[in-house]
């Protein structure tokens, strides 16, 4: 918990080998499991769909963009319900979502049940990529609050990892065209686990003293291995950051616009490296690209990169801080995306396709991938964090939405196109972050404000 300006550990903070914390931490970034399932999972079901509904490139994009629109929905509302009901109690409202969404999809009669059942899983996906953060920012230590909102990240790629190889062993199965309802039918399992452990959290002690719940807070406190003393140092920190802030605060652009400028930048790069797009058209990519190895199992090996990567930014978001992965991971990205695009055109051997995709990766994970979600869960007050991820969260899943939609379309003009697009991306990335973004390693989220220059209402 935040209570001393520190960059280092404190005597005030709990231990990390707390069971209260670990349990807390673990659920809340379980969402980013699902999160990682559900948008990865499309990439070995394009096929079958398209010979089941007769999809051309353009309805195929619609099919895998349907989910993108839920997803945007969810993000852009999650954080009203959030700061008024509190994370941890949306969050589980999600979870019923997530296997409403994982059923349905599985047992869709038609086209358009297999759409609307993609759009609820998506309002899951958006609505927790908002909440499981923010949830995750208020429980941490200040010292080690990057790599705990960071073990949502991870989550994410064991998600797509978890995908990838649930495809893989479905596809071997030899089920025929109702291969694809398996695939997306196995999430419901997982998303019954998240919706249980749910109900043995509490909610975040900030939120507890905003809504005047003081002995809760103190509940919750000492479930997460504050001692009394430290619960009372807590509790007055709390409260005296609230009294600094206005009264029924509102997200404003007078007010605010530093972190929600922050959130749009980091959340729409994040986006504009091409990732998303490139996870669920992966198999396509391969198969257009060629290999010894099937798309299936290149995607496999992708994933596991993805995993590895993903825990190398857990372990440095702390110590090199968010900035400087920023910077260095816009640079490698840059790189390897220009040599995947240049293969995918033929001008240079086809076989560096998966090689220069392993290095977009193994820059991505640890830069923008392992710093979206704790960069925006940190960068906004209490009072206005759940709504303010929220416009962080719907950027990325806005532009999510239109990439995932246009990639197959740009893709069949020329398949070197989207990945320059992206390395032209990563390059300006480069520019605005070393321009424009602060570094904030350590920082107690009471002294973010400060830290941001966010000026009074």
């Amino acid at each position: 918990m935040q209570v001393a300006p520190t960059t280092g550990g404190s005597a005030d903070e709990p231990s990390l080998l707390n069971p209260g914390l670990i349990a807390c931490i673990a659920t809340a970034a379980l969402a980013g499991l699902l999160f990682g399932f559900d948008t990865a999972v499309i990439s070995g079901t394009t096929e079958a769909m398209v010979r089941t509904f007769h999809l051309d490139p353009f309805w195929l994009g619609i099919t895998v963009s349907a989910a993108l629109w839920g997803t945007l929905v969810g993000a852009l509302t999650a954080g009203i319900p959030g700061d008024r009901f509190g994370s941890r109690n949306t969050l589980r409202v999600l979870a019923v979502f997530y296997v409403v969404g994982g059923l349905g999809c599985g047992l869709a009669w038609d086209w358009g049940s297999l759409v609307l059942f993609r759009v609820i899983a998506g309002l899951a996906v958006g609505g927790s990529s908002v909440l499981a953060p923010v949830y995750i920012s208020e429980m941490a230590p200040p010292s080690k609050r990057g790599g705990l909102v960071a073990a949502f990240q991870f989550n994410i790629i064991l998600g797509i990892l978890l995908a990838y190889v649930s495809n893989a062993i479905i596809a071997s199965m030899e089920l025929g065209l109702s291969d694809w309802r398996w695939k997306f039918g196995v999430s419901a399992g997982p998303a019954i686990v998240f919706l249980l452990l749910l109900l043995r959290i509490p909610n975040s002690p900030r939120w507890l003293v905003g809504r005047g719940a003081t002995p809760e807070a103190r509940e919750a406190l000492g479930r997460i291995g504050m001692t009394p003393a430290q619960v009372d140092r807590e509790i007055g920190a709390i409260e005296q950051a609230a009294t600094a802030q206005p009264a029924g605060e509102r997200l404003s652009w007078r007010r605010h616009s530093k972190p929600i400028m922050l959130a749009i930048l980091v959340a729409g790069f994040n986006q504009l490296s091409g990732i998303n797009a490139l996870l669920y058209y992966l198999n396509d990519i391969f198969a257009a690209a060629g290999g010894s190895l099937s798309a299936d199992m290149q995607a496999v090996i992708i994933g596991l990169v993805n995993a590895l990567f993903t825990v190398v930014g857990m372990l440095l978001i702390d110590r090199l801080g968010r900035r400087t992965l920023l910077l260095i991971g816009s640079a490698g990205m840059a790189a390897c995306l220009s040599v995947a695009g240049l293969a995918m055109g033929g001008m240079l051997p086809a076989h560096l396709v998966l090689w220069a995709l392993i290095g977009f990766i193994a820059f991505f994970a640890p830069s923008t991938g392992a710093v979206i979600w704790v960069y925006i869960s940190e960068v906004f007050p209490t009072g206005v964090r759940g709504r303010g991820s929220a416009v962080g969260a719907s950027t990325h899943w806005g532009l999510d939405a239109v990439i995932a939609a246009g990639f197959p379309v740009v893709a069949a003009m020329s398949a070197s196109l989207p990945f320059l697009f992206f390395a032209a991306m990563m390059a300006l990335q480069f520019v605005v972050v070393l321009v424009y973004f602060p570094e904030t390693k350590g920082v107690p989220l009471e002294e973010m404000e400060r830290k941001l220059g966010i000026g009074a209402a």
